[in-house]
């Protein structure tokens, strides 16, 4: 092959490997068109809605009182211990008092005193009363012999009869006014002597209620002075707690407390058994703590199996606000921007629209919509920074954004 051959050879090799390039360049170059993003949405659907406060609480015993003797004496015999359910009216331990004993004697023997006195006034007003009867009427006859026939009575003898009569009758007065004064005495004794038996049972200690001793500070033979003066730092001989009900404690947050009423929900998720129960609020102290600004809001618990001690925690968690049949959507959906509420919309073009909204209350995982939506119309859930108001999108229905289903697991 001459020079001349190959050159031409090459060179036509090198114009169609040329316009390949070109042509395959230029196939690159042309648009695909790529398909929509797609959105995760739910629809805005209608129900009832709550708002919940969840707070630790703690429990307490209903009632719980620290039993002090009210009078002084040494233990005799005690009959509980810790742990142990007494009932009420039930003896927790017995005091020995050796002077009082000698002062409930000292009574009864001045009711015995007392009665025999009113025995002898008795005797003495019936004796008056016989001789008052005896003279009166001798003065009787005499001055009615005097008024049928003057001067056949003497004067003197007449006087003399009259005074006597007046005498034992003075004397039938002051018979009886010994008597009512011996029956008040009477009743002064029975006064001193109940008084003196009424301290004589303060040395039995009983339980004022129902409940379980939690801590017993006295022995057999310790000495017990009388809790009764507000000065006398006297020993308690057990402490008692109401135990088979129960009080559970809240702290309320300042915020919430307009929100705290009598009769409101609350379930309590028990810390040590993970156990839950639901309740009411019984009572709140509607008064705030000023070191921590919140208020104390109770729930009362039936502990009737002492499973639950005082000084366990739970998991409570208390509903403020309650709405009925309201739009809701899910809370993923709803943004912030300048203070204002607003949503991603996907309407039936497809075509993502940005809507303000107003809001009500806010549950778990949904919020109430008060404006600027209606029902079924669906809302992005997620990822709402990769759109833009009037971009097409694929929206696909999210089943974690779906409201749950009343019954469902």
């Amino acid at each position: 092959m001459s020079m001349r051959s190959s050159t031409v050879v090459f060179g036509a090799m090198f114009l169609v490997a040329l316009s390949c390039l070109v042509f395959t360049g230029c196939k690159e170059k042309q648009p695909s068109s790529a398909p929509p993003m797609t959105a995760s949405v739910a629809p805005v659907t209608r129900g009832d809605l709550s708002s919940t406060l969840t707070v630790a609480g703690e429990f307490q015993p209903y009632q719980e009182v620290e039993l002090h003797a009210k009078v002084s004496g040494y233990i005799r015999r005690i009959n509980v211990d810790i742990g142990d359910r007494v009932k009420n009216g039930q003896v927790i331990a017995t005091l020995e008092v050796p002077e009082l004993n000698a002062q409930v004697a000292g009574a009864e023997a001045e009711i015995r005193h007392s009665k025999s006195e009113i025995s002898r006034a008795q005797s003495g007003v019936a004796l008056a009363e016989a001789s008052h009867a005896a003279l009166h009427a001798a003065y009787t006859r005499l001055a009615e012999a005097a008024r049928v026939r003057p001067g056949l009575v003497a004067e003197q003898e007449l006087d003399d009869s009259h005074a006597k009569d007046l005498d034992v009758e003075a004397k039938v007065n002051a018979a009886k006014a010994a008597l009512e004064a011996a029956r008040e005495q009477l009743g002064v004794s029975n006064a001193d002597h109940q008084r003196i038996a009424t301290m004589q049972g303060y040395s039995v200690v009983t339980a004022p209620f129902t409940g379980v001793i939690t801590m017993r500070y006295a022995d057999v033979g310790s000495l017990i002075q009388a809790g009764t003066t507000s000065n006398t730092q006297s020993m308690p001989v057990v402490k008692l707690a109401q135990s088979d009900l129960l009080r559970l404690r809240m702290p309320v947050p300042e915020e919430d407390v307009p929100y705290i009423k009598v009769g409101g929900g609350v379930q309590i998720k028990l810390q040590a058994t993970g156990k839950i129960i639901s309740g009411k609020i019984v009572r709140f102290t509607r008064e705030l703590t000023t070191a921590t600004r919140t208020m104390l809001a109770e729930v009362d618990v039936t502990n009737s199996d002492l499973a639950l001690s005082t000084g366990m925690t739970a998991e409570a968690t208390i509903v403020l606000q309650e709405q009925k049949g309201v739009l809701t959507v899910p809370a993923g959906a709803v943004l912030k921007e300048n203070g204002q509420s607003y949503v991603l919309v996907v309407d039936a073009a497809n075509k993502v629209q940005k809507l303000s909204v107003g809001l009500g209350i806010q549950g778990p995982d949904r919020i109430e919509i008060t404006q600027g939506l209606s029902e079924h119309q669906n809302v992005i859930v997620s990822g709402q920074a990769n759109y833009q108001s009037g971009q097409i999108v694929h929206p696909v229905v999210s089943t974690i954004a779906m409201p749950k289903q009343e019954g469902a697991q």
